[in-house]
């Protein structure tokens, strides 16, 4: 298959590339059918920045193939080897149920930090993930899921659930992150009866968790008057709650009370909540 030179691969538009990622980085050429059999080879390879930028380029992927008459069944047996792989690692953890404390990460600034780093960025969400991870399985943690700039993790204890957000504001300004760009975090906590699924959540209590990390600020921590409730008797020492006020949060019908986590080596002072 002969390689693609930089004036060729210039001229290709969009539609001939199985990923285009939102930096405009093309991936994976689709336009012949050499380079569909190429791209079916080297699929597996591939870091995506999210689970819906695979399926989309998994998609597109096949849509070629078809196209080209080719039958890629090395590639879907392989695909649904890789898919059993996953359901069976999540099967191993059986998510908590009944009360449960959701706690939910997503990067400030996001959007400017995908521009500074191109295709760097995935190489730092991996990073991210990692040390959320480390984080939340250190204090009891079950990760439900992770995609794009977001973290998403399950605790039976409130209180763990705490010292887990105190653990990564703590941990993430230690770090050199790709491009030596600059990571904040903002986290929302909110403890509920969420309705289960065999690997994630729904309900109310899911999006209530979701609209509370969305209001806070990078390096922040922001939870809701649940799990102030269940965890103030019996927060380690140094922690604090501070009161943010009741608000309308998005999609919630009743105002919620909603208060900023403090603690040693943590910030202190961040602008009024993002609520609008």
């Amino acid at each position: 298959m002969a390689r693609l030179g930089p004036t060729e691969r210039s001229n290709l538009p969009d539609r001939a590339f199985a990923d285009v990622d939102s930096t405009g980085h093309r991936r994976l050429p689709i336009h012949d059918a050499a380079h569909v059999r190429n791209a079916l080879a080297r699929f597996s390879q591939v870091t995506f920045e999210s689970e819906e930028a695979r399926d989309r380029a998994r998609q597109r992927l096949l849509n070629a193939a078809k196209r080209f008459k080719i039958v890629p069944v090395g590639f879907i047996a392989g695909q649904l080897q890789s898919e059993r792989d996953h359901l069976a690692r999540r099967a191993v953890t059986t998510l908590p149920s009944g009360f449960v404390t959701l706690m939910m990460t997503d990067i400030e600034g996001s959007t400017a930090i995908v521009q500074q780093l191109g295709p760097d960025f995935p190489r730092l969400i991996d990073e991210l993930w990692s040390a959320l991870r480390d984080c939340a399985n250190a204090s009891g943690g079950h990760e439900v899921e992770a995609r794009a700039d977001e973290f998403f993790a399950a605790f039976e204890s409130p209180r763990d659930a705490v010292d887990a957000a105190i653990a990564v504001q703590r941990a993430l300004p230690e770090r050199v992150w790709p491009g030596a760009a600059e990571v904040r975090v903002r986290i929302g906590i909110h403890s509920g009866y969420p309705t289960s699924t065999p690997t994630n959540y729904v309900g109310i209590d899911v999006n209530t968790a979701s609209r509370i990390c969305a209001v806070g600020h990078g390096g922040q921590i922001v939870v809701s008057t649940n799990t102030r409730e269940a965890v103030k008797a019996s927060a380690p020492d140094g922690v604090r709650f501070i009161t943010l006020g009741s608000h309308q949060l998005r999609g919630v019908a009743a105002p919620v009370a909603l208060y900023q986590v403090g603690a040693k080596g943590l910030r202190g002072r961040f602008p009024p909540l993002r609520i609008g």
